[in-house]
C-alpha cells in the first residue's frame, strides 16, 4: 500500500542562485510512500534539524542522484513496522533518526565500526535504503532517500538501523539534534580524540557540530577549550557555554598549541590551518565534508617530526545505539546542553528561507516540524 506524504524534494543539485527564499531550489510536494519492509519501519517526522551536509547537496559540494527528498537529522514516532515480530520497537515509540545505516554483518560491524560500514555507505551513495531501492515516488518516477532519512517530510520510511529509541519526554526538537550534530561533534572529541580530563580543545568552525563538540569537551573535563569562528554571535555563544576564548579566524593566538583541535568547517584551507595549530604529539580531527574537488596540503615532515595525528571522524566514530543513550544521560544531567543550539523552530513551507539563513551564517541549528 502507498500513503500521500508531503515531502521537500530537491530536482537539481548545484547551480542554485541565492536567495533561495526566491529561487526555491526546495519544492514541498506530494510523494507517495511504500510501506515498510521486513526490517525497516514507518515512521511520522515529529522535528527535523537543518545541517550543512543538507545544504551542501544543494549547492553541488556533495552530488548526490536526482530528484531527492533532503533531510537526515530528525526525531519521530513509529507508527508501523515491516517485521510485527520486531522485539525491541513497538508503535507509539519515541525514535531518533540517524542518516548512517549499518549492516550489522561486516567486518566494519562486528569490529564495533558501524559507522564505516561499506553496504551502509553506498547504499547512501545510491539515494536508496540498505533493503535496495527507493520508497519515495511521485508521478514522474522514482524519488531517492537522502542518507536513508528524507526527513523533510510528514512521514518517512527507514532501516530499523536507521533509528534508535528514546524517551517520550524529550522535546522533540531537542531529541532531533542527537541523530547529526551532537552524535557528529561530540562523538568527535569523545570517540575519535579520546579527550582526557585535562587536555586543551580548539574547535574550529561554530555551526551546530561545532558547537557540540565544544560542549562535548567541555563534558569531558577538558581546559581550556577554545572556540574559533567568524561570526560575533556564535563567538558570544561559545563563551556562554563555557569556552575560555573565542575568536575570529586569523586572531586566534589563544587557541594556538592545543593538544586537540577539531575542525568542522569542510574547508581543505581551514583543515590545514587546524592541522598547524596543534602542539607538537596533538591531535587533528577533521569531521567537515568538503567538495570533493580540494585537496589538502600539509607538511608531510611534520607528520614524523613534530608527531602529529590527523583523524577523519565520519559521524563521531559513533555507535548510534550506544552513543545516544550515553549523550542523552548527559543532556539530562546539564552537562549537554544542546537545546541551546536551537535558532528556530519552522514549518516546513519555510525550508527554503532556512536554508538562506545556514548559508548566510545566520542560524546554528534550525528545526522543521513538518505537522505544523
Amino acid at each position: 500500500m502507498k500513503r500521500r506524504i508531503a515531502a521537500a524534494v530537491l530536482s537539481r543539485s548545484g547551480d542554485h542562485p541565492r536567495p533561495y527564499a526566491e529561487n526555491e531550489p526546495l519544492a514541498v510536494r506530494p510523494l507517495d510512500l511504500s510501506d515498510p519492509l521486513p526490517g525497516e519501519v514507518l515512521v511520522r517526522i515529529d522535528a527535523a534539524g537543518i545541517c550543512h551536509s543538507d545544504l551542501s547537496v544543494i549547492n553541488g559540494d556533495r552530488p548526490r542522484p536526482m530528484p531527492m527528498a533532503l533531510g537526515h537529522e530528525a526525531a519521530g514516532t513509529v507508527l508501523a513496522l515491516g517485521d510485527p515480530d520486531e522485539p525491541d520497537l513497538a508503535v507509539g515509540d519515541r525514535v531518533v533518526l540517524v542518516f548512517l545505516p549499518s549492516c550489522g554483518q561486516c567486518a566494519a560491524c562486528l569490529s564495533g565500526e558501524g559507522y564505516l560500514c561499506a553496504k551502509g555507505a553506498a547504499a547512501n551513495g545510491k539515494g536508496e535504503l540498505m533493503r535496495g531501492g527507493s520508497r519515495l515516488s511521485c508521478e514522474d518516477g522514482v524519488v531517492h532517500h537522502h542518507l536513508g532519512i528524507s526527513a523533510f517530510a510528514t512521514q518517512a520510511v527507514v532501516d530499523r538501523r536507521s533509528l534508535v529509541k528514546i524517551d517520550a519526554d524529550i522535546p522533540p526538537e531537542t531529541a532531533a539534534l542527537f541523530g547529526c550534530a551532537v552524535l557528529t561533534g561530540v562523538g568527535a572529541v569523545m570517540n575519535t580524540a579520546k579527550v582526557q580530563p585535562g587536555e586543551s580543545v580548539t574547535v574550529i568552525g561554530l555551526g551546530g557540530v561545532g558547537l557540540s563538540a565544544l560542549l562535548g569537551a567541555l563534558a569531558a573535563g577538558a581546559q581550556p577549550v577554545h572556540a574559533v569562528d567568524p561570526s560575533p554571535a556564535k563567538r558570544a555563544l561559545a563563551l556562554e557555554l563555557g569556552a575560555a576564548s573565542a575568536s575570529a579566524p586569523g586572531e586566534d593566538d589563544a587557541a594556538m598549541g592545543s593538544d586537540v583541535v577539531v575542525e568542522t568547517v569542510g574547508k581543505a584551507a581551514v583543515l590545514a590551518h587546524a592541522y598547524r595549530s596543534a602542539r607538537r604529539g596533538g591531535r587533528i580531527v577533521t569531521v567537515g565534508l568538503p567538495n570533493p574537488s580540494e585537496d589538502l596540503a600539509i607538511n608531510a615532515l611534520s607528520l614524523v617530526a613534530d608527531a602529529k595525528t590527523l583523524m577523519g571522524s565520519y559521524m563521531g566514530s559513533s555507535i548510534p545505539a550506544r552513543d545516544i543513550p550515553r549523550y542523552i544521560k548527559l543532556w539530562r544531567a546539564g552537562r549537554l546542553p544542546v537545546e541551546k543550539l536551537l535558532t528556530s523552530v519552522g514549518p516546513l513551507e519555510e525550508i527554503n528561507e532556512a536554508m538562506d539563513k545556514l548559508a548566510s551564517g545566520e542560524a546554528i541549528r534550525q528545526v522543521i516540524v513538518p505537522g505544523w
